[in-house]
């Protein structure tokens, strides 16, 4: 985990080592130990790349006993049977995909918790038991929005994502807050400077405000007859539609709203927003891989890393992503959830194809 910041000719870099994994935890060791022995660097290539990213994402809400679970839907559908799908416990299962070489973990809180005051937020203690064990950045997600809690107290977006910060997070990560906030923006033709991307970015920096976006397909036959960012698509629509948009969605998918993906982002990107966690709800929990399309609509359009998620259903599918489109990252939650494969696997497939992080 590194980080920088210039001012003119100045420049300053930062390196956090506890937040680094293994490599960044035997650095420390090495430090405290003393050691003085000289190294030699061996196969060490002339010029180096980004490596890619794999980062574990729980979907964290609580059951219907009251206990917080990890879930997971098939297109946003958490329920089996009537109940919350019960995947484990939250901090263990965010140990374990440390422990299978996870570069980031990202918790998704899909119910909000809207009612807890501050100091009660169900998961600041999944964030400081999980930061005692896993030396990766942590990204918090869900809720990191202005309420008013059930006595009665005011919390703005900027108080939630301090307490979150001082829990052990690294980044939040805002969804359908941020949709509303674009639409303003969209709507009086410039920022007012008191949304809460701009003002957590203001405080602590791009690199901690995640933009989660949320979108759908939506099939048109012209491209002209739409105010948005049309593609020309190779998976034609149910009646042979060849263009479609990304319409982006909020409360979960549920509600649909008049901005783009595209566009989102964008705007999102000048706000504030050091980074963009890209899902696609046509293609969550079904297996047949990564929107590549919607990466690459989006990517295209902005300077920030992207991080593409839902559909991925097998270690060929992280390829794809990494090798056809610019994705800088790439999400794994159903896929690791369900036994079917480990982030070592994954890492391991990928090693001698794309510049991935190694233990």
């Amino acid at each position: 985990f590194t980080s920088a910041v210039q001012r003119g000719q100045l420049v300053a870099t930062q390196f956090h080592p506890e937040k680094s994994g293994p490599a960044g935890l035997r650095i420390l060791e090495n430090f405290l130990a003393g050691s003085r022995e000289s190294v030699r660097l061996t196969d060490c290539p002339e010029t180096t790349v980004l490596a890619k990213r794999l980062i574990a994402c729980l979907d964290v809400r609580a059951n219907d006993r009251g206990n917080l679970v990890v879930t997971k839907g098939d297109q946003y559908d958490v329920r089996e049977g009537g109940a919350v799908r019960n995947l484990g416990d939250p901090v263990a299962m965010a140990g374990d995909y440390y422990e299978q070489g996870a570069d980031e973990i990202t918790f998704l809180n899909i119910t909000g918790f809207r009612d807890f005051p501050l100091e009660d937020l169900p998961l600041l203690q999944v964030l400081e038991e999980t930061s005692k064990n896993v030396f990766v950045p942590l990204t918090i997600g869900g809720g990191i929005r202005d309420f008013t809690d059930r006595d009665g107290r005011f919390h703005s977006a900027l108080d939630v994502a301090a307490r979150y910060f001082r829990a052990g997070a690294d980044k939040v990560s805002i969804g359908s807050d941020a949709v509303l906030i674009v639409e303003e923006v969209l709507a009086n033709g410039r920022a007012g400077g008191l949304s809460s991307i701009e003002q957590i970015a203001r405080v602590y920096g791009n690199q901690a405000v995640v933009l989660s976006v949320d979108p759908r397909r939506v099939y048109v036959n012209d491209p002209d007859t739409v105010d948005h960012e049309v593609i020309e698509t190779a998976v034609p629509g149910p009646d042979g539609e060849r263009y479609c948009w990304y319409q982006c969605t909020i409360r979960g998918g549920r509600e649909g709203r008049p901005v783009d993906a595209v566009t989102l982002a964008r705007v999102c990107e000048q706000l504030g927003a050091g980074e963009i966690l890209l899902n696609c709800i046509d293609r969550d929990g079904t297996g047949a891989g990564f929107d590549l399309e919607l990466i690459n609509a989006v990517r295209s359009a902005v300077t920030v890393p992207v991080i593409a998620s839902s559909g991925a259903g097998c270690r060929e599918h992280y390829l794809e992503v990494f090798t056809r489109t610019r994705a800088e990252a790439a999400l794994a939650a159903g896929i690791l959830h369900r036994r079917e494969v480990t982030i070592g696997a994954v890492k391991e497939f990928l090693r001698d194809r794309v510049a991935i992080r190694t233990t």
